[in-house]
């Protein structure tokens, strides 16, 4: 119930932000990006990878890819695909985010742990848990 209801809000919000804003404005992707988690906790996983990657490409494009809200959307697009099962690609996704924030936000700062934490779950479900393993270690 409530998450077709925010689903809703989220959809009404990007309406509104695209029309008065525009499709790139850093507000419009944000509401991208919040309408692509909604759907993601409804399990609504490919159009949640859509929006994923299309919040991911204008915050390339407006605010460079290494831009903390650009790297979140690294981090995002790699979750979703994991639960798609598209492993791989979301290793490297996870990888990239990583990498951006031990270098943008340092290697203490809790998103940087988060991208840590999230690439060693990515490298064990792959049965590469020596390298898991590693990663928990600091590398």
């Amino acid at each position: 119930g409530k998450y077709e209801e925010a689903e809703q809000m989220h959809r009404r919000a990007l309406d509104g932000y695209q029309k008065v804003l525009g499709k790139e404005h850093p507000n419009t992707l944000t509401s991208v990006s919040d309408l692509a988690l909604v759907l993601k906790d409804q399990g609504k996983y490919e159009e949640a990878e859509q929006m994923h990657r299309r919040a991911l490409d204008g915050r390339e494009k407006v605010l460079g890819k290494e831009h903390p809200n650009t790297l979140t959307s690294v981090d995002n697009l790699a979750l979703v695909l994991e639960d798609q099962g598209k492993h791989e690609e979301a290793e490297q996704m996870h990888r990239r985010a990583l990498d951006g924030r031990e270098k943008v936000l340092g290697k203490e700062h809790p998103e940087t742990l988060t991208s840590v934490g999230n690439l060693a779950s990515v490298l064990r479900y792959q049965g590469k848990h020596e390298e898991a393993e590693q990663m928990k270690d600091g590398r």
